[in-house]
């Protein structure tokens, strides 16, 4: 049996090498308001400000710059329900190369619209019957193209770790640190990023808490698999963590925590009332943790990256009104 060679922090400082000119480095805000909440002082990562609206151009463009010549010419297909299917689709088109995004038929209508907007072909499927990796892998193989996974690949992860990198390089340590959790690429490239800047941070995975296979596989050492959960958390709608992902969590991770949809319009609604910013309901994860774990966190420096910031505005303002 092969063992997984785990990417290190090594490779998330690659990757910002590689990002540098391409990607934001995204604010970090605060509020007055949120800290006398909770009683803490807390730093969100603004990755709803990244190209595209979310922290997924990372890995994609980590991802796609390393392609050779003859995988340029092929391409690159990825499934997605909407934030890696954008930065994958921004990413190809950024260093000219064809992509085929495999998207649910249910995505957000900006999120496909933007993503054919990019320049990619989409193919659509029904999430809860199909297999989007099967697509995907059939279309890589009939057509010559690439497949670049939505978070179980070293490149992507590595490249989602430098949000974290930033993060700590502008807040300095941190006592904890709340990241969203849908297949773990964002969460595992943080780990790597807070083990080696910030050793004694506590870090925490958020999940739905209708999608809490993340959650299940930390408790029980292995990797668990889950209907595709019905959640407003979209980017967080996955069945289970990656090979990758869940050797870095279960090693590096402190906990994973869960939080409802009624949390999620909450914070959405905080964000947009009080900090004046749109974020996506998979976006409110961490601020959602934190409010719930407020009693936990009193006195401390806390950390939150706020994932992306795509959501269509109907479905915004319908959420927010419910």
């Amino acid at each position: 049996m092969t063992t997984l060679q785990l990417p290190t922090y090594a490779d998330v400082q690659a990757a910002a090498l590689r990002l540098e000119g391409h990607a934001n480095r995204t604010p970090v805000n605060t509020s007055r308001t949120f800290n006398e909440m909770v009683g803490a002082e807390v730093f969100f990562k603004c990755e709803n400000f990244q190209r595209m609206g979310a922290f997924k151009f990372r890995g994609a463009f980590n991802a796609l710059s390393k392609f050779s010549p003859a995988q340029r010419k092929g391409g690159v297909v990825a499934f997605s329900s909407g934030n890696h299917a954008q930065g994958i689709a921004l990413s190809a088109r950024l260093l000219g190369m064809p992509a085929t995004i495999v998207m649910p038929h249910d995505a957000p209508a900006a999120k496909v619209a933007a993503t054919r907007g990019y320049g990619a072909n989409v193919v659509t499927y029904d999430r809860y019957k199909e297999d989007r990796e099967e697509i995907g892998r059939k279309l890589a193989a009939e057509h010559g193209m690439t497949l670049i996974p939505p978070y179980d690949h070293p490149d992507v992860l590595a490249g989602q770790g430098t949000a974290a990198k930033e993060l700590f390089e502008e807040v300095g340590p941190l006592d904890a640190l709340f990241t969203p959790l849908g297949g773990g690429g964002l969460l595992s490239g943080t780990a790597l990023a807070t083990r080696a800047l910030a050793p004694d941070c506590k870090l925490y995975g958020v999940e739905p808490e209708a999608g809490n296979d993340g959650q299940q596989s930390f408790r029980k050492g292995e990797i668990v698999n889950i209907d595709t959960p019905k959640t407003i958390a979209d980017g967080a709608q996955t069945q289970h963590l990656g090979q990758y992902t869940f050797g870095i969590i279960r090693r590096d991770v402190n906990d994973i925590v869960t939080a409802s949809d009624a949390q999620l319009v909450d914070a959405m609604r905080f964000f947009a009332e009080r900090m004046k910013m749109v974020v996506e309901p998979t976006g409110c994860l961490g601020m959602a943790a934190v409010l719930g774990m407020k009693d936990q966190l009193k006195g401390q420096r806390v950390g939150v990256i706020i994932s992306g910031g795509n959501v269509d505005i109907a479905r915004f303002c319908e959420l927010l009104a419910a």
